[in-house]
């Protein structure tokens, strides 16, 4: 079912396309962590040091494509731009975000690039 963003999640996507490094952190637990790009980024500290490296560093933008609700997680699909290495990536990267909200709080954030199923 397609939601509209609400929540702390509406406020992490505010905040990374404001490239607000302390915003984005604060949207997360202080035990959680971040799958991106298959590299597992756990705590705060190291999610602050990929936040200020890799999502403001890099200048990431998301354009919300599609929310779903999916048993109380949320899924969000984007485009992303930025100004990171995009050899061997489509024209428009659209990334799906898988996110576990507990108490208010990002808890767990998976970036996977999916690729089309036959099913």
């Amino acid at each position: 079912m397609a939601t509209e963003l609400t929540g702390v999640v509406a406020d992490h996507v505010a905040a990374v396309n404001a490239f607000d490094t302390v915003g984005i952190v604060a949207t997360f637990a202080e035990d959680a962590y971040v799958n991106d790009n298959r590299r597992e980024i756990a705590g705060i500290d190291a999610i602050r040091r990929w936040v200020e490296k890799e999502i403001v560093g890099d200048k990431v933008t998301m354009d919300v494509r599609e929310v779903v609700d999916h048993y109380g997680d949320t899924v969000v699909r984007a485009a992303y731009d930025g100004e990171y290495d995009k050899a061997n990536l489509p024209d428009v990267l659209v990334m799906s975000n898988y996110f576990s909200v507990r108490d208010g709080k990002i808890v767990s954030l998976a970036i996977i690039f999916n690729q089309p199923s036959e099913y």
